[in-house]
């Protein structure tokens, strides 16, 4: 069993990387993001990127800083599949993947053009104006809660750096370069 963390600024293409791993490679995705989600659910909370930001910290702060992927690696060990742990935002979360054999992968593109891809996919989390595409994006970088995101540091851990600011071919071409992808 292969496990990849992916780590990367918003709108960079995490998800990008997942569905080609997913499709040409058979992973299975875990999602923090949709751990996440469920967690909002339960508690009655609307679905935004703050929300999914406080009850995250509020997680890590309660059950330690890679609390939630502890959660989703213990489910893609129960499988034994090679899988993808989407979104480390902690650098506890990265160290975990690592200490347990896995390797991070990190991903960055252009502000501008992160911002244009997340206003094209639309989902519930990504309705914002560029101001507040900044602010948060600076809420995410700027960090020295150990319980908080920190991309900056999960970044500077990752084995694998793509950017993505050419064609999704180039991307490709990048995934299919980094020798440690089984499929």
């Amino acid at each position: 069993m292969q496990i990849i963390g992916i780590t990367g600024t918003l709108g960079a293409g995490k998800g990008t990387i997942v569905e080609y791993l997913v499709k040409n490679k058979g992973f299975i995705h875990y999602s923090v993001s949709g751990f996440l989600k469920e967690e909002l659910i339960k508690r009655g909370l609307e679905i935004n990127r703050a929300n999914l930001q406080d009850v995250g910290n509020a997680l890590r702060e309660k059950f330690g800083p890679d609390y939630i992927t502890q959660q989703l690696f213990n489910q893609a060990s129960k499988k034994k599949e090679n899988s993808i742990i989407e979104s480390i935002r902690n650098p506890k979360e990265a160290e975990f993947i690592k200490s347990h054999g896995g390797i991070m992968f990190a991903i960055t593109a252009d502000q501008k053009t992160r911002y244009e891809r997340i206003q094209k996919r639309q989902s519930e989390k990504d309705s914002v104006t560029f101001d507040e595409f900044t602010k948060q994006e600076e809420r995410e970088m700027q960090n020295t809660d150990p319980n908080a995101q920190n991309l900056p540091k999960c970044i500077e851990m990752s084995d694998h750096l793509f950017n993505n600011d050419g064609s999704l071919e180039r991307l490709y071409e990048e995934i299919e370069k980094c020798p440690p992808i089984m499929g």
